[in-house]
Formats: structure tokens, C-alpha cells, sequence
């Protein structure tokens, strides 16, 4: 992608999408715009099996909506701001790849509310905080929050991070379930790296990322359906998995008692 705001790359089967515009990574429409694309160009490559999200630098993965951004525009832009923030994150969320959070710095407001539209968050130790700490500006989380921190923390503990608007460290953050792991690491590069190799772990011919991608689909939107029509998903999920190359594959594996190697077909 030849934009500045976003940078994409792909490297053996991983895609790594980096906010950047530094020092806060904050996003505007701009950057949101980029980001769908970058969501849409990993989506669409059948050589990319897993997603890795970060931030440019090593103190913010981002800081949210650019407030001074926020301050020029109308009350209709910033309906439509959020309304596109809205459909990117839930783009993001509901690709049928595993997307893997890296959080380099400071999560907090919007930057919080996008780590939380994907799968796993795995942050650096000591390097930053997380917060939706936007009752302080007399709004509320408009970007997904209110409706992902419930689901993830449970209604009761998300409405008081939410009020007390107070910014957690990474160790509270991982007690309360808002991240996966929390990792040591002497530099970015090597926090980068670290995540890389993790990501690598859900990547063909070691693993089904076919299945893993489902697996995502069948949680990701089952929970937002009646458990009748989740269950219907999930089969029809399933019935896809039937028919690929990588169940044949894996059921012959264990059959043969030999280790299956996936093709993602």
C-alpha cells in the first residue's frame, strides 16, 4: 500500500499492519480508511493466514480518535466517523483469519477499542496502559467499546472501567481478561519478533488455519445470535471444514498415526 498513515506487509503467510502516524498513532478518517483497505487486501490473500495488528514506535499502539481532529469537524462528519469505524472494526472481526494484537505502548480510548476487535492481545511489559477513558471528555467509547468490553469482561467490571475512566496497567489488564499475554521484551524489534514466532504457530502445514478461521467465524458472530442459530452456524461452518483438503488431510494423519500437514484447501 503506498500510504503513510498505515503500513502493510506480508511475509510467510503473516500480514502485519502498523498504525503509523507517530508519536500517538492517533487515527483519523484517514487512517480508518486506510485500514479497511489494509483489512480488505489481507482478507482477499489466500497466502495470509494470520493477521498481526501493532503501532508504529515503542509508546503508543494508538491513543484513540485524533481529538484536534475531532474538534474541526461537524456533529454529521463525526456521526459518519464513527459509523465507518464501526464497519472497519467489525471487517476486521469478522475475517476468517486468527488477527493477533501486538501492543507496543499505550492503548487507550480508540486504540483500546480496536485491539479489542481482534482475537488475541498480547502486550509488552512495562510499556504502556490501557483505558476507555473517555467519560473524562464527556463522551463514551464510540467505537465498538461499550459492546466489546462487556463481552469480554463481563458487564459488571466493564461499566467500572468504563465510569472510573482510570488507565490499567498491562498486568491488571491481563487479570481482568482484557489481554491474552503479557511478554518481556528488551526492544520493540525483539517484542515484534516474539510475536511473529507466536503467529507462526497458527500457520499451514503445522496447523489447520482453514479450521482456526472458522473456529474465529463460529465464535466471533455465533455469540451475537440465539444459541439455536449459532448452533446452525456452526454446522454450516463445519460442513465447509468436511469438504477440505485439510480435514481429509488430518483425519488421514491420525489414521496413519503420522503428524498431517496442512495446505489451508
Amino acid at each position: 500500500m503506498g500510504n503513510t498513515l498505515v503500513a502493510y506487509k506480508t511475509e510467510a503467510g503473516v500480514a502485519t499492519i502498523t498504525l503509523s502516524d507517530p508519536p500517538m498513532n492517533a487515527f483519523t478518517h484517514e487512517m480508518m480508511k486506510d485500514l479497511d483497505e489494509a483489512i480488505l487486501d489481507a482478507r482477499f490473500d489466500n497466502d495470509v493466514h494470520v493477521i498481526i495488528l501493532t503501532g508504529h514506535g515503542d509508546r503508543f499502539f494508538s491513543a484513540g480518535a485524533n481529538i484536534q481532529m475531532l474538534s474541526e469537524v461537524d456533529e454529521t462528519f463525526k456521526y459518519y466517523f464513527c459509523l465507518h469505524t464501526n464497519e472497519t472494526l467489525n471487517r476486521l472481526e469478522q475475517t476468517p483469519k486468527l488477527v493477533i494484537a501486538a501492543l507496543n505502548g499505550h492503548a487507550v480510548g480508540g486504540g483500546l477499542e480496536i485491539a479489542l476487535a481482534c482475537d488475541i492481545r498480547i502486550a509488552r511489559k512495562g510499556e504502556g496502559k490501557v483505558g476507555l477513558p473517555e467519560a473524562n471528555l464527556g463522551l463514551m467509547p464510540g467505537s465498538g467499546g461499550t459492546q466489546r468490553a462487556a463481552r469480554l469482561m463481563g458487564k459488571a467490571r466493564a461499566l467500572q472501567f468504563m465510569v472510573e475512566s482510570e488507565n490499567l496497567d498491562y498486568e491488571r489488564a491481563l487479570e481482568l481478561g482484557l489481554v491474552n499475554y503479557v511478554w518481556e521484551a528488551a526492544s520493540r524489534e525483539e517484542f515484534q519478533a516474539k510475536v511473529v514466532e507466536y503467529a507462526r504457530r497458527f500457520l499451514p502445514p503445522d496447523k489447520a488455519s482453514l479450521a482456526i478461521g472458522r473456529i474465529k467465524r463460529a465464535v466471533q458472530s455465533g455469540l451475537e445470535m440465539g444459541f439455536e442459530q449459532a448452533l446452525a452456524l456452526e454446522r454450516e461452518l463445519q460442513a465447509e471444514l468436511w469438504a477440505s483438503r485439510d480435514a481429509k488431510e488430518g483425519i488421514k494423519a491420525y489414521v496413519e498415526k503420522r503428524k498431517p500437514k496442512f495446505s489451508a484447501r
